[in-house]
């Protein structure tokens, strides 16, 4: 099964200023290439044909860098989200742009481990499931990161105290949606985020499976910009 991929890159990056106030986090470098670009790269390699960017903070740089995607070998499309509206008002508008379902949905400043991201892709499409999670142990549960808690493989709870408590998991910026999770992506209240909408796919007894993936790699604070790219300056 090819699958359509969303990805989110319409955040304004607030806690890498003053770097973010003229660029966008997505196009900032990991091992000195542009953290999007890796990402197309990576989902290529999974088979993804047709890619959505939602872009919103400085949107026309990520447009400007990645055109029509003819360059990566994928057909990248462009939806906007026009305030911060959340993650999964992100995925809505390219659902309703034509987004097909199933479909894979990413955050546009995390590089993923070489091979996980197929791996996720495959794993996903092979399940019955109706939606899954991404879980890591590095970098475990912590601010921004929700911990995930598993019942018989599933995932059962997601951010909260006890979920943090007893598990090492956290939850990945990557995630597989079938119409179940869907059709909850604006179940509650602005901001829409997706992990209301798989916790009230949750509480509806759905199945979500949990996926995990290797150590993933993100530029946090203006320090990470030259850690995460020493070993390549240093070539």
């Amino acid at each position: 099964m090819t699958l359509d991929a969303v990805v989110m890159a319409a955040g304004e990056g607030r806690r890498l200023r003053p770097i973010t106030e003229r660029w966008p986090k997505a196009i900032l470098p990991i091992d000195g290439r542009p953290v999007i670009a890796t990402l197309l790269r990576d989902l290529v390699d999974a088979n993804v044909t047709r890619v959505w960017i939602v872009t919103g903070y400085l949107g026309p740089q990520v447009e400007t860098l990645l055109g029509d995607g003819r360059a990566f070998g994928i057909d990248v499309r462009y939806v906007h989200q026009p305030s911060v509206l959340g993650s999964a008002d992100a995925v809505a508008r390219a659902v309703e742009a034509d987004a097909s379902v199933p479909l894979i949905v990413c955050a546009a400043d995390t590089v993923f481990r070489r091979g996980d991201l197929r791996m996720f892709v495959r794993t996903f499409s092979d399940s019955n499931a109706a939606g899954a999670i991404a879980v890591r142990r590095d970098p475990p549960p912590g601010p921004g990161r929700p911990g995930i808690r598993l019942v018989d493989g599933f995932v059962r709870r997601i951010g909260d105290d006890e979920s943090r408590t007893r598990t090492p998991l956290s939850g990945a910026p990557l995630w597989g949606l079938r119409r179940a999770i869907v059709d909850r992506l604006r179940c509650d209240r602005e901001p829409f985020e997706l992990e209301n909408s798989f916790r009230a796919a949750i509480a509806d007894d759905e199945k979500i499976a949990s996926i995990e993936i290797g150590k993933t790699r993100d530029l946090t604070d203006p320090l990470d910009l030259v850690e995460e790219n020493f070993p390549y300056l240093a070539r």
